[in-house]
């Protein structure tokens, strides 16, 4: 197949198909995958962008650069949101490898971002990083006052699984100074969190 049908196949109906085009477009790439890859976050079918989204996780590492200068520098709420996705499943889809420091700074700089759909986003990947996120996570919970992107950071905190956000989560759960909503979120993240590290440790 072509290249172009490979990328008209990411809009099959049929996920099979979309799966299979993904694969293969991440197996043969050129120097103009990515960017054209990128290029279709902003587009308006849903399954096209999310088929995007998913083909960039599936290519990894080689990706990060172009998909950060997106998520930081587009004018396009679609595309920053979307952007954020793509690094979260990259973490998904390569966990054993360590996140470049350039998509972490990245989402770091995101959480900042004004708009809902893209902080919220940002937290969430983080929240699939694991330790290697555990600062930037807890220097934006102490840092924003903005209530959505602390109760994120603290449900993002409990799935990374890393024991020292029993700390921060304990004393996010009783700070009387911290918004009440923050703190129940706080509270019921550390039932989740021992829920994770105990999974794990059955695990490893």
């Amino acid at each position: 197949m072509t290249t172009d049908s490979l990328f008209e196949q990411l809009k099959h109906p049929n996920p099979h198909m979309r799966d299979r085009a993904m694969l293969e477009i991440a197996d043969e790439r050129d120097e103009n995958t990515i960017p054209r890859l990128v290029g279709i976050l902003d587009e308006e079918d849903v399954t096209y962008r999310r088929a995007a989204v998913k083909a960039l996780g599936v290519i990894g590492e080689d990706a990060v650069p172009l998909v950060v200068e997106a998520l930081l520098h587009s004018d396009n709420v679609t595309v920053r949101g979307s952007a954020a996705k793509v690094l979260a499943q990259i973490a998904v889809n390569y966990p054993d490898l360590p996140f470049p420091e350039a998509g972490l700074q990245g989402l770091k700089t995101a959480i900042n971002d004004p708009n809902p759909v893209v902080h919220i986003a940002a937290v969430m990947a983080l929240g699939q990083m694991g330790s290697s996120a555990f600062d930037i996570l807890v220097e934006s919970l102490k840092t924003t006052d903005n209530v959505a992107v602390q109760v994120a950071i603290v449900n993002a905190l409990a799935s990374i699984g890393d024991g020292r956000c029993i700390e921060v989560l304990t004393t996010f759960a009783n700070d009387e100074a911290v918004d009440s909503y923050v703190r129940e979120s706080a509270t019921s993240s550390l039932s989740r969190l021992d829920l994770v590290m105990n999974y794990r440790r059955g695990d490893s």
